[in-house]
C-alpha cells in the first residue's frame, strides 16, 4: 500500500503544474487528483492534503505556428515574459471515495517589450495578487480497497473569477517621457475573467510494486465570450482590432492532457511522460471571439519525488518538444476582410520549473 500512496500523491502533485510557457495564457489548474489511502486506505486517518506548489518559466521565443520566428531574437524585439505562480491546494478526505479540494493561485508576473512602449525603448509591466480560485470534488469510480492495482477518479469543479483580469500598469508611449495607464497584456493578467466549470479524468495502474503507470485529463469550460478588458494598453484601439474583435480580451477554455510511468527507488519515486497543454481556438460553450493567442504545447516531462513520513518534496521540469500558435479567431476574421491569410505570433519558454512539497495530516 505504501506505493500507492506514493501514486496517489503524485497524482495530486504533477497535476497542479498545468500552465503553458509563454503567452498562450492558459491559466494555472491547482490541485487535482487529491485521494490518498495511506495504510490500509483507512478514512480515520490523514484526512487532509495539503500541496504547495511553486512554478516558474521565462518566455521568450516567438513562433507562428511550429516555425519559430528567430530573427525577434536577432533584432531584440522579443517579448521576455517571467511567469511566478503559487499554487496552494487543500484536500479534504470524506472518505475512502469522495473528497473536496481548493486551490489559491498567487501570482507574480513581469513582460518586458519594445512594441508595447512606442517601439524604440524596451519597458517592463508588471501584474501580482491572487488568481482564479478552484474548488473541486472527486470521487474513485472503483472501489479502492478491492481494486488497489489500478483506479480512475473523476472531478468536477468551479473556477471562480477572483483574479484581476483588468490589472494595469504604467506604459511609455512615442512621445518622449509621456505614460499611460492600462490593463497589461492577456499573458499576464491575474484572471480571465470568467466563471468556468471544470472537469477531470485521473487515473493509474501498478504494473509492479516498483512501477506504475498515470494519465490524466484537464478541461475548463469558460462559457463567457469577453470580459471587456481593452486590449489597447491604455489606448485607443486600431480599427484592425475593432475590425476583428480583438479590441477586448477572449475568455477561452483550456485543455490538459497528460501520461507517463513512476518508477519508485527506496524513498525516490522518478517519473517519466508527456504532456500536452492547449488553449483552443473554439470554445465548447458560448462564443470565441476577442483577443486570445490560441496553440499548444507538447513536452516531456521528468520528475522526481522524495518520500518522508508524510512529506513528499518534488521537483518537475517540462522541456518543450513542439510549440505550436494556431490561428485565432480574429486572424480568421481578418484573412476573411483582407484576403490575405494572417496568422499571429506568441512567445513560449524551453521549459518551465516546479518544485513544491506535499503534506499528509
Amino acid at each position: 500500500m505504501k506505493l500507492f500512496s506514493i501514486i496517489l500523491l503524485l497524482c495530486l502533485i504533477i497535476t497542479t503544474q498545468s500552465n503553458a510557457q509563454g503567452c498562450v495564457a492558459i491559466r494555472s489548474v491547482g490541485g487535482m487528483c487529491t485521494m490518498d489511502h495511506g495504510d490500509g486506505a483507512d478514512s480515520s486517518t490523514k484526512k487532509w492534503l495539503l500541496n504547495v506548489n511553486n512554478r516558474y518559466f521565462n518566455s521568450y521565443k516567438h513562433f507562428v505556428g511550429t516555425v519559430e520566428q528567430t530573427q525577434r531574437t536577432d533584432l531584440g524585439t522579443e517579448v521576455i515574459n517571467h511567469a511566478y505562480t503559487m499554487d496552494v491546494a487543500v484536500t479534504h478526505i470524506l472518505n475512502s471515495r469522495w473528497s473536496i479540494s481548493a486551490d489559491l493561485p498567487i501570482i507574480s508576473n513581469t513582460r518586458s517589450s519594445l512594441y508595447e512602449h512606442g517601439g524604440k525603448d524596451r519597458h517592463t509591466t508588471a501584474s501580482f495578487g491572487l488568481g482564479d480560485i478552484r474548488f473541486t470534488a472527486y470521487y474513485w469510480l472503483l472501489d479502492p480497497v478491492k481494486m488497489p492495482k489500478g483506479n480512475i477518479q473523476a472531478g468536477l469543479g468551479l473556477k471562480l473569477p477572483t483574479g484581476d483580469y483588468k490589472y494595469q500598469d504604467r506604459f511609455y508611449t512615442t512621445t518622449a517621457g509621456v505614460t499611460v495607464m492600462g490593463p497589461v497584456d492577456q499573458s499576464i493578467q491575474l484572471g480571465d475573467g470568467g466563471t468556468g466549470f471544470t472537469t477531470e479524468i485521473n487515473a493509474y495502474y501498478n504494473l509492479s510494486h516498483n512501477i506504475s503507470l498515470y494519465g490524466n485529463f484537464y478541461y475548463l469550460i469558460n462559457p463567457r465570450e469577453q470580459n471587456g478588458t481593452s486590449t489597447a494598453r491604455g489606448g485607443t484601439p486600431s480599427a484592425t482590432a475593432v475590425a476583428n474583435g480583438s479590441d477586448v480580451m477572449s475568455v477561452p477554455d483550456q485543455m490538459m492532457l497528460r501520461g507517463g510511468a513512476n518508477f519508485v527507488v527506496n524513498k525516490f519515486t522518478f517519473s517519466a511522460g508527456v504532456r500536452e497543454e492547449c488553449l483552443p481556438v473554439h470554445d465548447l460553450i458560448g462564443g470565441s471571439l476577442g483577443f486570445r493567442r490560441p496553440g499548444y504545447i507538447v513536452s516531456g516531462e521528468p520528475g522526481v519525488t522524495y518520500a518522508f513520513k508524510k512529506l513528499n518534496v518534488y521537483a518537475f521540469v517540462p522541456i518543450a518538444i513542439t510549440r505550436n500558435r494556431t490561428q485565432s479567431m480574429a486572424d480568421k476574421i481578418s484573412s476573411d476582410i483582407s484576403g490575405k491569410y494572417t496568422q499571429g505570433d506568441a512567445a513560449f519558454a524551453d521549459y518551465a520549473v516546479n518544485v513544491g512539497f506535499s503534506l499528509r495530516f
